[in-house]
């Protein structure tokens, strides 16, 4: 289950399982049901602790494989209401009350790509692992509130190129693209991550949240607005 480590000022958040290169019971960090309680419950002690600034990674071969494909296989008439928790996860990373830096140690497909996105800062490791929207190559359609995200938090063309041919990009493409602010070896990405965060986390407070909130407004709208049936209201 997702856990997290705390190092002075910084809360690391971890997707996966402690001591564990891959989670057992989820080895891709797929958003399942529980998963995605067990990542608010860390939230919710990081944002109760002393201020400070939090780092998102995982550990292994996947940061996030996004959707739990088998939920919505066996779930497809709560498919509204479970994009709507998805929804409000992102909703929660993009107004927490302190920095948030993603540290991407591997792969980050589809709403994993998307969590990536929601922290402030991005750094993706350089020699394995990809940044990708598969959503087009399995006939899947993107929500308002998650093409309002895409939108909102990538350049144009990039936006345009990996929501359209669900193009694969390593650390250095991802840089280029402007996915991700700087890509670094795997020794260096949760450090380089900490440090980040460890020089904004002053800044940490409500004064912060409500910054994010304003400078964010539409998009949250879009987040927020429930999911209908065709997904795509």
């Amino acid at each position: 289950m997702p856990y997290v480590r705390t190092d002075d000022a910084v809360h690391t958040l971890y997707l996966g399982a402690e001591g564990a290169e891959l989670d057992e019971t989820n080895p891709e960090n797929r958003f399942g049901m529980d998963w995605l309680d067990q990542v608010n419950a860390q939230l919710d002690q990081v944002v109760e602790a002393a201020p400070g600034a939090l780092v998102i990674t995982a550990t292994g071969k996947f940061f996030s494989n996004g959707l739990d494909v088998d939920y919505i296989g066996a779930n497809g008439d709560k498919l509204p209401a479970y994009l709507d928790r998805v929804h409000a996860l992102y909703v929660r990373v993009l107004t927490l009350p302190m920095p948030t830096v993603a540290a991407v140690n591997g792969h980050a497909f589809g709403a994993g790509a998307m969590l990536a996105l929601c922290a402030d800062h991005r750094i993706m490791r350089t020699e394995r692992g990809f940044w990708s929207l598969p959503e087009i190559l399995l006939g899947m359609p993107f929500t308002t509130g998650m093409a309002s995200l895409l939108r909102t938090r990538l350049p144009d063309p990039t936006v345009t190129e990996a929501m359209t041919t669900g193009k694969r990009y390593g650390g250095a493409d991802a840089v280029d693209a402007g996915i991700v602010e700087q890509a670094v070896d795997i020794e260096q990405l949760v450090p380089a991550a900490v440090d980040i965060a460890a020089g904004r986390a002053a800044v940490a407070g409500p004064t912060l949240a409500l910054i994010k909130k304003g400078l964010r407004a539409p998009l949250l709208a879009d987040l927020e607005r429930p999911t209908p049936p065709s997904l795509l209201g």
